[in-house]
């Protein structure tokens, strides 16, 4: 017999088997060859939609590692992109640049796949202002937030429906590339219960209690756990409604969804998987050596900060870090538990943090067995590329400044999103999508597909926004982008509208009585039963058009950042369906929209 103390067990364990998760499930749901993905439309692919489907899907099946795929506004490209999931058969993440196309996106997709695993993921903060320092006012900011039920819940239900299905097409932000618990670490706290199960109502309970569930007497809540006679109710975070269990003398006799306010039975289920009611999790063990081994790094940082005669530093870090290894020993949480995060992983310096994309590969492996069975479509690439590529910059910007005055261990910088090398490392096929693809796309495809580099795609990164250039600045006789797509192969074109439309006229006109002349045009669409997007620079400047477009007795309503995602969703369905006849909005109009309604912007 052999021993092997709990971070051995760690290193031997396989951090993207979800195995345990599925235990007694039924194995014929969770087969790819019966879980299909099946599109739901009365349409068929159109125009030039057909032979971009099937040369991407050849290029993917012939396992090209990155492909691009170029359509114009209006030619399809969201139902392409169904048409190759459904013939792939393959977890497919979509990433977009903001939330509103992804839900867009999202809704979109959900319709085609009506009996497929369709999710949201996008940040769940309607508001976050991060922790920072800015030394020439010596001024701290703390951190302030406030989190989207709503979107926390769809956040769960993404991590349980690729734990639990092999069918899953999630429609994320750049969210995706930020760190959560490990598949594995996340899954190996879980409670499976079915019907026949013989165990004791107040046993469950315990294991609920274990999983941070929080248990009432009183109004039932997402993350709650109510026992009452014979009937147990759980909500979890991932779930619209509460699960509510029947014990009989036997043990469990009924699973069922029911009504949050009535509990009237909306379905009878077999089995339940329950989830953690937080996404992390860790053992006491794990824990326990997590506070060993802060405060290990904290006497060495405080030490460091003294040799270098930087008191006040040293004392802020200690006062700070003890402060919140008191709470962590008294309640098990701190606020800004966060910047631990690569101690309770039991990460080393510099290693990246697991994120969405790991949940993907065990699916993959789960149920395709290959990790890399899966793609990933990056929507408007042309802006969710640099995105990506900036995020570890802009946050380790932050957290150096924290580190250097002592506000921070240097942990800290360890709690990050994924750097570009990274987040192109770990996926083994991408498909770019864009009316306009970017240079660093088609310099990534010319690079994979060996063919020769223009001059005009020199100057950027390789690899997808990861190697240094060849040249320091663009070639002074670099060819038009246009030139250059003529010159690569094996980008498949969407330039016929399955419609037909043609592209709309477009008018310069002069600023002066723009706005008289901007109300008289929003009037002879609303005549017609159109709609109208105002885009302007500022959002100040938005909600003014906006409420003076009310003055004036048209429907207006402003759309901009410091709007809350449900919302901005809300008040685009309300454009829709002719509540309000025009957005005035800011940049986040720019890209992807898809409103039918409109005629003129």
């Amino acid at each position: 017999m052999v021993d092997c103390t709990y971070l051995e067990l760690i290193e031997l364990s396989d951090p993207f088997d979800i195995s345990r998760a599925l235990e007694g499930a039924s194995k014929e749901r969770l087969s790819p060859e019966v879980s299909k993905f099946e599109i739901h439309s009365e349409f068929s692919p159109a125009g030039d939609q057909e032979y971009a489907i099937g040369e991407l899907v050849s290029q993917l099946e012939n396992l090209q590692e990155r492909c691009v795929l170029l359509g114009v506004t209006g030619s399809g490209k969201t139902f392409a992109m169904a048409h190759i999931i459904e013939r792939l058969n393959i977890p497919t993440l979509i990433i977009s640049h903001n939330k509103t196309l992804a839900r867009q996106l999202h809704q979109e997709m959900a319709g085609l796949f009506p009996n497929n695993g369709v999710e949201y993921f996008v940040s769940h903060y309607d508001y976050y202002q991060p922790e920072a320092y800015m030394p020439k006012r010596d001024l701290y900011i703390d951190k302030e937030l406030s989190i989207n039920e709503k979107i926390e819940q769809e956040r769960f239900a993404t991590v349980a429906s690729l734990v639990s299905r092999p069918d899953c097409i999630i429609v994320s932000s750049v969210s995706c590339i930020y760190g959560l618990n490990a598949p594995e670490t996340f899954l190996k706290h879980h409670c499976r219960t079915f019907v026949g199960q013989t165990i004791e109502p107040m046993d469950l309970v315990r294991e609920l209690i274990a999983l941070q569930y929080r248990r009432t007497n009183s109004a039932l809540e997402r993350g709650d756990v109510r026992l009452r006679g014979e009937n147990l109710d759980v909500w979890m975070p991932s779930r619209d409604d509460p699960m509510r269990i029947r014990f009989g003398f036997e043990g469990v006799e009924h699973i069922q969804i029911c009504d949050p306010v009535s509990w009237e039975v909306h379905e009878e289920l077999e089995e339940a998987w329950i989830h953690p009611k937080a996404f992390f999790m860790t053992s006491p063990e794990r824990f326990e050596e997590a506070l060993e081994a802060i405060e290990t790094e904290l006497d060495g940082q405080v030490a460091t900060l003294k040799s270098e005669n930087k008191e006040i530093e040293a004392h802020r870090l200690e006062q700070r870090t003890r402060y919140d290894m008191e709470m962590l020993n008294e309640i098990g949480y701190c606020t800004s538990v966060e910047n631990y995060s690569m101690h309770f992983d039991g990460r080393t310096t510099g290693e990246r943090p697991h994120c969405l994309l790991d949940f993907f590969a065990a699916s993959a492996k789960q149920f395709h067995g290959d990790p890399t069975k899966y793609l990933v479509i990056m929507d408007e690439s042309h802006v969710t590329l640099p995105q990506v590529g900036g995020m570890y910059a802009g946050d380790r910007s932050r957290k150096l400044n924290l580190i250097e005055h002592g506000f921070r261990l240097p942990s800290a910088a360890d709690n990050r999103p994924l750097k570009i090398r990274e987040f192109q490392s770990l996926i083994p096929q991408m498909v770019y999508v864009s009316a306009t693809p970017g240079e660093r796309e088609l310099l990534h495809l010319c690079e994979l597909t060996n063919q020769e580099i223009p001059l005009g795609l020199q100057h950027m990164r390789g690899g997808g926004g990861v190697e240094e250039p060849v040249l320091a600045k663009k070639h002074a006789e670099a060819e038009s982008m246009y030139n250059m797509l003529q010159m690569i192969d094996g980008i498949p074109r969407m330039e016929i509208r399955p419609t037909g439309l043609l592209d709309p006229m477009i008018e310069v006109r002069g600023t002066e009585g723009q706005i008289a002349d901007l109300l008289s045009e929003i009037n002879i669409r609303i005549k017609k039963g159109e709609r109208t997007l105002v885009t302007v620079l500022t959002i100040k400047f938005a909600e003014e058009v906006a409420a003076y477009l009310n003055k004036m007795g048209t429907k207006a309503h402003h759309l901009h950042s410091e709007i809350d995602t449900i919302e901005r969703t809300e008040i685009i369905n309300a454009l829709r369906i002719g509540h309000i006849d025009v957005i005035v909005g800011i940049n986040l109009l720019r890209e992807g929209l898809d409103i039918p309604e409109v005629s003129l912007v």
